[in-house]
């Protein structure tokens, strides 16, 4: 049994068990959330009660989520002294699965960021971000519902590793003079600098999960994504150790692009997957050009948190674009804009993010009903053009309505 220092788990839900590498989901799970800063209580208010509402619409009241409630960021700092409590991670592990608002990180000096810190303390190395279209959102593009990726961006590893020293400390002189003296580099005096650690371990970890989301889900590819034409040892090597872990492991299953046209003359068997790359500059057109023709993208960290936000764009913006975090077994899903504290208690930010968020919770428990319910009702409301400011504003005959006011709405269309 877990003990907490400062937290009582709800007394009406039951623990997630994990067999065999599987969640078993009894039907009162209990669920940490954090609700986030800025934006993030009213955000979380409106999901709540939409992925309720969607659960008793869709199993008759036999099912429901017992919420616990844990704390991380500027809330948390400012009751406990603490940006991210011990008790919070020990809660997300000890659940496995987990839900979040956003959360504040200042630029620059002061604290690392939270969302990473949670990546790497609970090994979460797979940030999965579906991009999606709903009709009736305004769109920058011509055809957005082409759009419909998921892309599987590595969690840990890259400059978010958080390896750096700042110019003119102690620490990076001597790493600028052993690169200097003795690895034959010409680093100027006045840098700051940071390492980029890419590992086998970490890149096949990554490919091998979104490979089997492309079979699980009957997708048609999988696109390593990577500037190894620049970086040879490093995304290069993503590239090469991605395709490795294809021949090992899913040989039955997978089409290596070279393959298919060496072998198969252009025509993709059926039931397989097909694994190709991208150079990461070239992948940022292509989503524009070629929308259609990419399914599933894996890459490294930076390259994801770029690409995912550009896709984003593209179908209604961060607002609209839902993220998990998930390890072997720990799942953490999440908004994925920042916390917007300008608009803080004014019941005013699009929930969408977060509640489809939500959604991909659901779908990660097999509580797959209730996910369609939610995300067939919060498509319907869209479509109807009873929407928040960010679209409102953007779409000709719309009516603005608050946070609460468009939960209500996608509620009374479950």
């Amino acid at each position: 049994m877990v003990e907490f220092r400062n937290l009582t788990p709800p007394e009406d839900g039951q623990e997630i068990k994990e067999e065999g590498g599987k969640l078993k989901i009894p039907d009162n799970p209990i669920i940490p959330f954090i609700e986030g800063d800025g934006t993030g209580p009213d955000i979380w208010r409106a999901s709540q009660r939409v992925l309720d509402a969607g659960i008793d619409k869709a199993y008759g009241g036999k099912k429901a989520i017992a919420w616990f409630q844990v704390m991380a960021g500027e809330t948390s700092f400012n009751e406990t002294g603490e940006w991210l409590p011990e008790d919070t991670l020990k809660a997300i592990e000890h659940y496995k699965v987990a839900i979040k608002g956003p959360l504040t990180t200042p630029v620059g000096g002061g604290i690392r960021s939270l969302n990473v810190t949670l990546r790497q303390k609970l090994d979460l190395y797979a940030c999965v971000r579906p991009v999606r279209y709903f009709q009736g959102v305004p769109s920058p593009v011509r055809s957005p519902e082409q759009m419909d990726m998921i892309i599987f961006r590595e969690n840990t590893e890259d400059v978010y590793a958080g390896i750096e020293w700042s110019e003119g400390s102690n620490e990076v002189k001597k790493v600028i003079k052993f690169l200097n003296k003795k690895m034959g580099t010409n680093i100027r005096e006045d840098s700051g600098v940071g390492v980029k650690p890419i590992s086998i371990t970490g890149t096949k970890r990554l490919v091998r999960k979104a490979i089997q989301y492309a079979l699980d889900k009957n997708r048609r590819s999988v696109t390593l994504v990577h500037k190894g034409n620049i970086m040879k040892f490093t995304e290069g090597a993503f590239r090469d150790w991605g395709y490795e872990l294809a021949r090992e492991e899913f040989a039955d299953v997978t089409v290596l692009e070279n393959d298919l046209w060496d072998k198969y003359d252009g025509k993709m068997p059926a039931g397989k997957v097909l694994i190709n790359d991208r150079i990461a500059d070239s992948m940022f057109q292509q989503v524009l050009t070629r929308t259609n023709e990419y399914d599933i993208l894996a890459t490294p960290n930076l390259n994801g948190d770029y690409l995912s936000d550009a896709c984003a764009a593209q179908v209604g913006g961060l607002g609209m674009a839902p993220g998990a975090n998930i390890g072997d077994v720990v799942g953490l899903f999440e908004a994925t804009h920042g916390t917007a504290p300008k608009y803080a208690g004014q019941d005013k930010v699009n929930p969408g993010s977060l509640l489809l968020s939500g959604v991909m919770m659901l779908e990660y428990m097999g509580w797959k009903e209730a996910a369609d319910k939610v995300v067939n009702a919060f498509g319907v409301t869209i479509k109807s053009k009873v929407v928040t400011y960010d679209l409102a504003r953007l779409m000709s005959g719309a009516r603005e309505v608050k946070a609460s006011e468009f939960a209500s709405a996608i509620i009374e269309n479950l």
